[in-house]
This record gives structure tokens, sequence and C-alpha cells, in this order.
């Protein structure tokens, strides 16, 4: 009797601790194992390997949870026979022998208590339970280690040999709202992780300061004629040209241009004091205009039509302001929507800043 329990228990709780082990490992989202990596935690490394090819612990613990059914059950069974061999009793005119109650406890047992219980268990505690679940399925995955390696090539070959991507940009966004909802960001978080999932579909003249409004200046013309007719400009960054605005030669600093008033060098042209402009293409993703940017640590740049003319000027606040300040994202959005979007932004900001006319 002391045998036939002692086996019943044995393949119990291994069961149980298989299930638990399956359900932390499913629980465990890449954005905490990559928590625990960062912080350097040593089991996030061991939980990173096994979230990469997932196949092989989940294989040591199928091998481990089919021994233990099976060799328990058999055991158990030959227990029960022995030690049950005759006897039982009747239950409305039908014979029960006790070998049949132990096998009913059994299975209600693996069901319950190896089953049902502890991936419940696993699925709302993975946080506590994953630093002992990486540590002890380490030590399960190498002991079990010739039915993985089986395993995984059987499952390689009726597999399609890769693996799509783990999370799309849609299912990004969505986590954002979540997180909103439930409080984990505030709304103007969740809109810059939106606005950000579709920045690259967003071009460069849909938030450029167009042509036909931007103000340069002669490259000829003097550094205190400019001033006086220009005093109120409200940049500090303006384009200068040679002929015409088609032929942009670089930009000027207002601030560099008062240095040179104060001092007395307002004869000097406006080209003494220019500086070379950046140039993006006017079908440019504006994720790649900001690369640009920060990477040549520049503010302002010239945006060129396919003809290579002066189509608009774009600069670093623009496009933080797409990112920032304009709600660019819906489920159902076209790229051209949002484009029509990033224009009106602009448009407003031209009009506060007296570029264009408004109501």
């Amino acid at each position: 009797m002391i045998l036939l329990i002692t086996y019943a228990l044995i393949a119990i709780f291994l069961s149980f601790l298989c299930s638990i082990w399956e359900a932390v490992l499913l629980s465990l989202p890449d954005s905490y194992v990559e928590m625990k990596v960062a912080a350097g935690d040593p089991t996030g490394p061991i939980l990173k390997d096994m979230k990469a090819d997932i196949s092989k612990p989940l294989s040591a613990i199928l091998s481990l949870n089919t021994i233990a059914h099976t060799v328990g059950a058999i055991l158990v069974g030959k227990q029960a026979e022995s030690y049950f061999a005759t006897g039982g009793f009747h239950l409305g005119g039908v014979d029960v022998p006790f070998t049949g109650i132990v096998a009913t406890l059994m299975t209600l047992g693996v069901l319950l208590i190896s089953e049902i219980v502890p991936k419940s268990i696993g699925a709302n505690n993975w946080k506590k339970l994953a630093p002992i679940t990486a540590r002890s399925l380490k030590v399960v995955t190498f002991s079990m280690y010739p039915l993985v390696v089986m395993s995984k090539f059987i499952t390689d070959r009726l597999g399609n040999g890769g693996h799509g991507a783990k999370i799309s940009r849609e299912e990004l966004s969505a986590i954002a709202q979540m997180g909103t909802r439930e409080g984990v960001f505030h709304a103007g978080e969740s809109t810059i992780i939106k606005n950000l999932m579709r920045f690259h579909l967003i071009k460069a003249r849909s938030i450029m300061t167009p042509r036909t409004v931007v103000r340069a200046a002669n490259q000829e013309r003097s550094i205190s004629d400019f001033y006086e007719n220009s005093a109120d400009l409200p940049f500090s960054r303006i384009p200068v040209f040679d002929t015409t605005k088609d032929h942009i030669t670089g930009y000027i600093l207002k601030d560099v241009l008062l240095e040179k008033l104060v001092k007395q060098e307002g004869q000097d042209p406006l080209k003494s004091i220019i500086r070379p402009i950046t140039v993006v293409d006017e079908d440019q993703d504006i994720q790649s205009v900001f690369n640009h940017l920060l990477s040549s640590r520049e503010h302002v740049a010239l945006v060129v039509d396919q003809f290579g003319g002066m189509a608009g000027i774009i600069t670093f606040e623009d496009v933080i302001e797409t990112l920032l300040g304009l709600e660019i994202v819906d489920e159902l959005d076209s790229t051209e929507d949002m484009q029509h979007l990033a224009r009106q932004n602009w448009e407003k900001r031209a009009k506060t800043l007296g570029l264009i006319q408004g109501n």
C-alpha cells in the first residue's frame, strides 16, 4: 500500500512541476526576459535562450511529463493489482473492483492536481516563478537531451523551417492602447508610441514648409540690408540662394548675423556667414530625415524635388512635432490619410508663425 501511494505521489508531483514550468514558460513575455537580461539577472540569459528556441524546453517538459504519466500509471497499476487482487463492492447492482477505484482516483489526481491547478498557478504567478523555472528547466533540458534532440529533429522536419515576427507593429500599437487604459502609459506616451509605429510612412513633402512660403535671402545681399528689412523674422536659420530659390547655397544663423552687426561688419554679404545645408529628397520618409539630421547635428534641411529644384524646407521641429503632437495612427488609416493630417498640422504652425494667412 505504501509503494502504491508513493508511486502515485511521485508521478503526480513530477507532472505537477511540468505543468507549472510549461505555464510559466508560455506566459513569459519577451519584454520581461529582455528586462531581466538588461538588469544583469543571472536567470535572464537562461530565459532568453529558452524563449529563442522554445521547442527545446517544451520537448523536455513533454518528455518528463509523459514518462511520469506512463511509468507512474504502470507502477500504480501493478501495485493496485497486487494489493487488491480481489475485492470490491456493489454499486447499483454493478461490481466495482478496488483496482478500478484506484485507476479512477489516479486519473482525477492527474487531471486536477497535475494539470488544472498547476497551470493556473503558473499562469497567474509567472513573474515570481520565472527564476526557479529557468534554473529547473535548464537541468531538465540537459537530463532529457537525447529525447529533446529527437523531438527537435521531428518538429524541424514537420515545420516550415522558420519563424515569423513575434510581434507586429499593429500588436505593439494595441499594447500601447491597452497600457493607457490600464494606467501604465499616459495618453501622450501612448500617442508617441503609436505615431512612432507609422513614422516611416510619412514623407518629407507632407510636413515641410513649401517653397512658395519659404523666407530666403540672396547671398549677395549685405547683412545690414537684410536685417533692416527682416528684423522681425521669427526664424533662427534663414536659407540663402544664388540667383533664385532653386539654387539654395546654404543658410545663415540669426545669432551670427546679429554678432556681425554688433561688430559693425554689416556691410559684408550674407555669403560671408553662410553655412552648408543638408539636402533630403521630398519622397524621403521622415524617419530617415530624422536620422539624417541627428547624425549631421543639423536643425534644418533643404527638401528637393525629383528635378533637383527646391521643394521646401524641413526642420528638426517639424519632425519632432509630427511625432509628439499629431495623432497620425488609426487601424484604418492609409498613408495618404496620415500625410493629409501631417499637412494640416504644418498649416496650423504656419498660421501661428504668419507664414500663411488664416481665418
